[in-house]
């Protein structure tokens, strides 16, 4: 049977004339086996935590600590669990003997000890050691391809998002990097207000979705320059709704993929709500919602309105104000500033609308960032004495 060279062996027992006998029965061995030897488990654990071992045979009884000590702690600590444990008791004590296999001794030994027996036993264990390494290696290498795919996946989500966004953004008149800027946004003020990780990140991803709908109203309407009538603007209102069923989370994509793959192509009692969309609905559905109650399509008021269309609400207004438009100039800080201020408690949620006023320095370097014309912009900040 072929070793693995270098495998460390450790062995355990208070009896130093033990301790030596083992020594010279592994001297020939010395090519493919490091013996290392501790007199009690205090000194095998502290010996433990330095090197790694492939294999440990323990004497039971011990003075202090004894070997099922030993044998309970590498079993209940990562870093030694799956090391191979062979416990040494006497030829009669068959409840030690059961105790250590209950306790997750790997193979036993009766004392005295065969030298031919406990070779043989080492190698077993060792051999077994050696396979388990290779798993555990093949595991990591497979968890490590998975992970690399599951980023590439989350990546070309990624751009599918932003790429939906602009589909709904390229009918409109709002170009450039209005969807990223108001992702951005939007993830600023959520962290203002204390708002997790999750939670943050899920509106950067989904607050770029909000006029989705858009691409379901007649370019007639959508287009128009002048002044919409009360009956095209009720069109226009409709974005609101189609955005939401787009997104909606109603699991009807099931069908397709349960044609393709296999799956269920129905929502079943215990499914699971995608989050992504429910938020995304969510924004699409609310985001022209006005904290007094004189928005659409529902009339919400306060926090009936869905906290993260109360935070795109702000973020929109604000990149709008900034941005230049065919119908309108973009205005600067102080305009936009005085503005926005008129919509607070009216549009916008006044515990909100203070916290955005909060990170100004954070909002202006975001936009600096991910400006559509950077001439025209960084002109604007240093007219206003901001850069």
């Amino acid at each position: 049977m072929n070793m693995i060279p270098g495998q460390r062996i450790l062995f355990v027992d208070d009896e130093q004339a033990i301790l030596d006998a083992m020594k010279r029965l592994l001297r020939a061995r010395k090519a493919n086996w490091q013996p290392y030897f501790a007199s009690g488990v205090e000194a095998a654990l502290t010996q433990m935590a330095v090197t790694s071992f492939d294999a440990v045979v323990s004497d039971i009884k011990m003075p202090g600590r004894d070997g099922f000590d030993l044998l309970q702690t590498i079993r209940a600590t990562d870093q030694f669990c799956d090391i191979p444990v062979v416990m040494v008791t006497g030829l009669g004590e068959r409840d030690l003997k059961r105790k250590a296999l209950e306790l997750g001794a790997t193979d036993l030994l009766s004392k005295p000890v065969d030298n031919d027996e406990l070779l043989a036993r080492l190698a077993s264990v060792l051999q077994l050691k050696a396979y388990q390494d290779r798993i555990k290696a093949q595991n990591e290498i497979l968890e490590q391809k998975v992970l690399e795919r599951t980023l590439d996946l989350e990546d070309a989500r990624i751009d599918l998002i932003w790429r939906l966004a602009k589909a709904g953004e390229h009918r409109d008149s709002e170009t450039g990097n209005h969807v990223l800027r108001v992702g951005y946004f939007c993830r600023a003020i959520a962290q203002s207000i204390g708002m997790d990780t999750h939670f943050s990140e899920l509106i950067f991803l989904t607050s770029p979705l909000h006029d989705l709908g858009k691409i379901g109203i007649p370019d007639a309407i959508l287009l128009k320059q002048g002044r919409l009538s009360e009956q095209e603007f009720d069109v226009m209102r409709g974005h609101c709704q189609i955005g939401a069923e787009l997104l909606s989370p109603d699991n009807k994509g099931r069908l397709l993929s349960s044609t393709l793959f296999g799956r269920r192509g129905h929502a079943e009692p215990g499914d699971k709500i995608n989050p992504f969309l429910d938020m995304a609905s969510s924004i699409a559905s609310a985001h022209h919602e006005r904290w007094k109650g004189t928005g659409y399509p529902r009339g919400l008021t306060g926090k009936q309105i869905p906290l993260e269309a109360r935070i795109i609400t702000i973020a929109d207004v604000y990149d709008a104000l900034h941005s230049k438009r065919p119908y309108k100039p973009a205005f600067n800080e102080e305009k936009a500033r005085a503005i926005m201020d008129e919509m607070a408690g009216e549009y916008f949620d006044p515990e909100l609308y203070d916290n955005f006023l909060h990170i100004q320095k954070q909002l202006r370097e975001i936009r600096l960032e991910l400006v559509d014309n950077e001439h025209d912009e960084e002109q604007s900040f240093r007219e206003k004495g901001l850069l």
